[in-house]
């Protein structure tokens, strides 16, 4: 039976007018997880004179209009299905916030203001949305509030919002580090999470946290550029904090895909930390590139939608748009998972993601096909995946597409060795299964590869027992060998 054809091809916007930036994003695909056509932001600085003079500043709010205008024009470009937008912390407490409102309508803009627990809320749901299993805190630093959210295994149990931003942190610290401290213990005070936050983990969602982990990535050498699920040590905070006090400006504009225009705040945003992770005992740091957008988006779908794994669906949609027979992907993840069947659970889901991508390269030059499938899945655009597991990922692809027994260059500095080997072996069955069946459907259905013993037997139905040429035979061989096994050959 063909695959159906993707019903999913509508386009969504959302603006999002924070107290710092305000940005566009423009998504098209399943809503569980989408792809990101565009993304725009500019730094207007709506909350920046929020705590002298209690209103968003002349600048900032022709800044904003501007802004606002542009997106809406490019939406209207895009042939984008529907804008969603929404307002934060600055036009929530700003006393001409409604005239920004005002522009935004005239532009065609239905603005939802969203209160503070709603936003942490939000927030929440975006780091399930892209961390399933989230347990911990997260907390979103905002320029205008910090959104705090207790969650447990996918489920928000308590929200909290409190007037202390990024832009109105410095105030409180320029009145002395204790009045910043005294604050942050009576936030924490009122949330009531004395004992059960305590040695929890603590997720960060907001682009100056963002940017201090970029930050910690380049001081410790971290080998893959993704900011999403980094970890850090908790004790890593107070060495960010040391380290941007010796740092200047200059230094800090040469570290990869750090954001220039956070510089400015990136020292509050460090004391922030800090003092968070030390009063709530945080047992490690973890970085959600998903907030309140995708928060959005997660909160709209139906209850069996969100319950989808965002890897699987997110590798299955990119192999479909890619492959030379999509409806193959689940089938060869199905056909060498026998052989596998003694690896941790949690491998499983990485192996069939693999499967999923095992079709991207084909179109390559054949000469680079093992670095296109190694750029596919080490640096592919996929959340619900830790950086060992996009290693397995990249792995598993590049020894697919013709990367042999070799690690590929740069790898194994995340997974173990035990975790990079099984990569290993998951790319040559799926490069057996791509090479005896031709990328088609039927040969997979009527044959079969398992471990019989210390025999790797692969069975073969009828006359396609003629698919066994020479070159099957050696790729059959060469899986055998790194499993420890002997290759055998049986016809039905």
């Amino acid at each position: 039976m063909r695959a159906k054809k993707k019903k999913s091809n509508r386009r969504t916007a959302i603006v999002d007018i924070g107290s710092n930036s305000i940005r566009l994003v423009v998504y098209q695909g399943p809503t569980r997880v989408p792809s990101i056509l565009f993304n725009e932001k500019v730094m207007a600085g709506l909350g920046k004179e929020l705590s002298s003079t209690g209103a968003i500043g002349k600048d900032s709010m022709a800044l904003a209009v501007r802004g606002l205008k542009r997106f809406h024009r490019l939406c209207m470009e895009m042939d984008v299905d529907s804008i969603k937008s929404f307002a934060t912390a600055a036009v929530r407490d700003a006393s001409n916030g409604k005239d920004l409102l005002k522009a935004a309508r005239e532009i065609g803009y239905d603005v939802a203001v969203l209160q503070g627990e709603e936003e942490a809320e939000l927030a929440a749901l975006g780091v399930i949305s892209g961390i399933p299993d989230a347990t911990g805190i997260v907390g979103d630093l905002g320029g205008g509030s910090l959104e705090l959210a207790l969650i447990d295994k996918g489920k928000v149990l308590d929200c909290f919002s409190f007037p202390l931003g990024v832009l109105r942190v410095a105030d409180l610290r320029a009145k002395g580090k204790d009045k910043l401290k005294a604050q942050v213990r009576k936030m924490l005070k009122k949330t009531g999470w004395e004992k059960q936050a305590q040695g929890l983990p603590f997720y960060l969602v907001g682009g100056s946290w963002r940017s201090l982990a970029r930050l910690d990535m380049f001081d410790s050498h971290y080998p893959l550029p993704v900011i999403h699920n980094y970890e850090m040590e908790a004790r890593r905070a107070q060495r960010l904090v040391s380290q941007l006090a010796r740092l200047n400006k200059d230094k800090l504009k040469n570290i990869p895909g750090l954001s220039t225009s956070r510089i400015p705040t990136l020292n509050d945003a460090a004391w922030m930390l800090s003092m968070l992770v030390r009063y709530l005992n945080s047992s490690k740091m973890v970085v959600s590139a998903y907030g309140v957008r995708e928060g959005l988006l997660f909160k709209s779908l139906g209850k069996q939608e969100a319950a989808r794994d965002p890897l699987l669906l997110a590798t299955e949609d990119a192999g479909t748009a890619q492959a030379r027979f999509p409806a193959n992907s689940k089938l060869l993840g199905k056909w060498i998972a026998d052989i596998f069947s003694d690896d941790p659970s949690d491998w499983h889901r990485i192996r069939q993601a693999a499967c999923n991508l095992g079709d991207v390269a084909w179109r390559a030059n054949p000469n680079f096909r093992a670095e296109r499938g190694l750029e596919i899945g080490l640096h592919g655009n996929w959340v619900g995946i830790s950086g060992p597991e996009r290693e397995m990922l990249g792995q598993a692809l590049f020894t697919s597409f013709g990367g042999g027994n070799d690690i590929f260059p740069g790898g194994g500095k995340l997974a173990n060795a035990h975790a990079t080997q099984r990569a290993i072996s998951w790319g040559l069955a799926m490069r057996l299964g791509q090479r005896i069946s031709g990328g088609t459907r039927d040969p997979l259905e009527q044959t079969k590869i398992r471990k019989v013993g210390k025999k790797l037997e692969l069975t073969i139905s009828g006359d396609l027992v003629h698919l066994y040429g020479d070159v099957v035979a050696k790729r059959h061989g060469h899986l055998a060998n790194i499993m420890g096994l002997e290759p055998l050959m049986t016809g039905v």
